[in-house]
């Protein structure tokens, strides 16, 4: 079976490696993500899929910024694919793309359908202290997420579970499930199932903004948004004004909470959420919309990850101080 795949990410490069190992599927080609500028020098650098591939010889490599554009498709139909593979990619496909293989555009996307269409799955479902997700195989179609369902894998969701990890393990189980779907395909066993359009839910692209901690929220809705938002946006907080350094925003990451079940010695209670209420060895005890929340891993703005008690030790706060919502001129 000819394939042209197209992919950017490192979770993608993952099928991409999973379809080369296997001898019932060539690609003809590889659609992704122009080269952009990284790191402190801006030195223009391929996207991880591309990396990969052209570490095993794949090619030929399209980058077009714009996919549907006529000179690109006109390019992707002389690879004559039977099915397009598409994975992570960051572009829509449009009517004329989509129809262009026999066989149509299969993507692995990282949620079990209907539930969390769009761009954030994975961190949708730790967000919502959901005990599962997976991953669904599916014909794309014109809408966001809506094609039909070919097929699922379930995965299990660990209590420790941050985006980074939970995406890890999706993206093998992708890897895996793309391939099994694909000889099925091979052998005609591959049969679609639409799904509940009634039973979606949406899982937008993450704004910087998302990640601002509301403390009147459960302390467990803050925990798992502290896991779901790991590494971007990052799940963030403002240090009271007395403790702000000059040229510093007050800014700190949240990079681990723990939630304190039993309320220990010295940790005052019915304080205004947002308040330090407490402090442990672990790091400041911080009052929520209901529980307490100890702060055990923090990284404030142009400094490095520290844990509770390193933090506590450079910047010493006491009980009543109070983390705000923003800090007036900094940028979300």
């Amino acid at each position: 079976m000819r394939i042209v795949f197209m992919g950017s990410s490192e979770a993608s490069a993952y099928t991409l490696r999973a379809i080369l190992k296997s001898p019932l599927l060539k690609v003809v080609g590889m659609v992704t993500q122009p080269d952009r500028p990284s790191g402190r020098r801006q030195r223009f650098t391929p996207c991880p899929c591309k990396a990969y591939a052209i570490q095993r010889g794949v090619e030929p490599i399209v980058c077009p910024e714009k996919i549907n554009a006529p000179e690109v498709l006109e390019q992707i139909a002389g690879f004559k694919p039977d099915v397009i593979v598409v994975v992570a990619f960051g572009q829509f496909l449009g009517k004329r793309l989509l129809a262009l293989p026999p066989h149509g555009c299969l993507n692995g996307h990282f949620s079990l359908l209907p539930k969390y269409r769009g761009a954030a799955p994975v961190q949708a479902a730790i967000a919502s202290g959901d005990a599962v997700t997976g991953v669904t195989i599916m014909r794309m179609a014109e809408g966001m997420d809506d094609g039909d369902m070919l097929l699922h894998a379930i995965e299990p969701i660990c209590s420790d579970d941050t985006a980074v990890t939970l995406m890890d393990r999706l993206a093998i189980l992708n890897a895996v499930t793309m391939v099994k779907a694909l000889k099925l395909m091979i052998n005609g066993e591959l049969k679609g199932e639409p799904q509940n359009h009634a039973l979606a839910t949406f899982a937008s692209k993450m704004q910087k903004a998302d990640g601002l901690i509301g403390w009147d929220l459960p302390a467990a809705v803050i925990e798992r948004r502290v896991r779901a938002f790991d590494p971007w946006p990052g799940a963030f907080t403002f240090m009271p004004e007395r403790l702000r350094k000059p040229g510093w925003t007050g800014r700190i990451k949240v990079l681990q909470a723990e939630i304190l079940k039993d309320v220990p010695d010295g940790v005052q209670t019915g304080l205004a959420p947002g308040t330090v209420c407490g402090i442990v060895p672990t790091g400041p005890v911080v009052a929520t919309g209901d529980r307490a929340l100890c702060l055990t891993a923090v990284q404030p703005d142009g400094s490095r990850r520290m844990d509770g008690k390193s933090f506590l030790n450079g910047h010493p706060m006491v009980i009543g101080d109070r983390f705000t919502d923003a800090a007036e001129g900094v940028q979300l």
